[in-house]
């Protein structure tokens, strides 16, 4: 069969593929075209598709052969999955590999807000450390703060695990409280959002991207934030309303916020790069040598059995293909 391979992976990962299926390849980091893929999807089985590929009905219009779908990341809002469905092809993403990777990347995001690490470096190399002073380059301590996790599941799970090496009193919202033991388990207690944004020092997003949670944080939310308040994103960028944000770091409405999505990304909302109190990282969640390697490994398992006709090890939507039933 025909495969098209959007983004480049590692070549150990694209062997396996290649023994067994023609590979179309972007062999370069910068993301192909919608233009690329629209005059190649026509002729494909396979598509193992980036994030930053937007997979709506009008790219399916010509894929009269597209028989499976691999999302290359957990997250997959850049994919219209009831179309693919209608159309009966399987989508797949891949969770679990990049929960480490990210909650890494959240506390680090944390402790960088926190400590004023990147303006601490750049003041540095410009010359402006000059004299050490008691009241010089000061930052809020993580130890001991509250954490509010916005959205409590793989990721905010394992961030959770992390900042209780720091001793922080971690609080939580979700759609659905956890189980008291579960609770118990994590440190963590549930509080409704307006008591979270209230309450927490540090407050960190990991929910998905939908209709829902489009805007979760805007202007409202920021002002129940503390003023000393660090915002942290690693989720999906439209989460927050970045203008709204802008303005609540200009006016040190909040202390600092992280982020490492944007909601226009690449795009940056104007007025973020002039700011100090400002993380910000170019989408770099699941960016270690070993998360990434796993993910092309886990959506080219997905990719793999969906063209042999299997179900894929994370399908999205297998029970609302034709054919299937709700067992699978």
């Amino acid at each position: 069969m025909n495969v098209l391979i959007t983004g480049k992976l590692p070549d150990s990962v694209l062997e396996r593929v290649r023994k067994v299926h023609d590979v179309t390849l972007n062999d370069t980091e910068r993301p192909m075209s919608r233009e690329q893929i629209m005059k190649a999807i026509g002729q494909v089985d396979g598509l193992l598709c980036m994030i930053t590929d937007k997979v709506d009905p009008d790219l399916l219009a010509p894929a009269a052969k597209l028989k499976m779908i691999a999302n290359y990341g957990v997250g997959y809002d850049n994919i219209d999955v009831p179309a693919a469905s209608r159309r009966g092809i399987p989508v797949s993403n891949t969770p679990g590999v990049l929960t480490d990777a990210t909650a890494d990347l959240a506390m680090a995001s944390i402790l960088g807000a926190g400590r004023k690490i990147v303006t601490g470096d750049a003041k540095t190399r410009r010359g402006d450390f000059k004299f050490w002073s008691p009241m010089h380059f000061l930052g809020r301590e993580i130890t001991g703060k509250t954490l509010g996790l916005i959205g409590l599941g793989r990721i905010g799970k394992a961030v959770a695990k992390r900042a209780a090496g720091f001793n922080m009193r971690m609080v939580y919202t979700t759609r659905r409280q956890l189980p008291q033991e579960e609770e118990d388990r994590l440190h963590v207690s549930y509080l409704s959002l307006t008591d979270l944004l209230h309450h927490a020092d540090y407050i960190s997003l990991h929910v998905p991207l939908t209709p829902e949670t489009h805007h979760l944080i805007g202007q409202r939310e920021l002002n129940q934030m503390k003023s000393s308040g660090y915002l942290i994103n690693t989720s999906r960028g439209p989460v927050i309303d970045e203008s709204a944000l802008v303005q609540a770091l200009r006016v040190d409405r909040i202390a600092g916020a992280g982020l490492d999505v944007y909601e226009n990304e690449p795009a940056l909302t104007p007025g973020l790069t002039d700011l100090e109190n400002v993380i910000l990282l170019p989408h770099v969640g699941s960016a270690t040598i070993e998360t990434r390697t796993r993910m092309a490994e886990l959506a080219v398992d997905n990719l793999l059995a969906g063209l042999a006709g299997e179900q894929p090890p994370n399908c999205l939507n297998w029970t609302e293909l034709p054919g299937n039933n709700s067992s699978g």
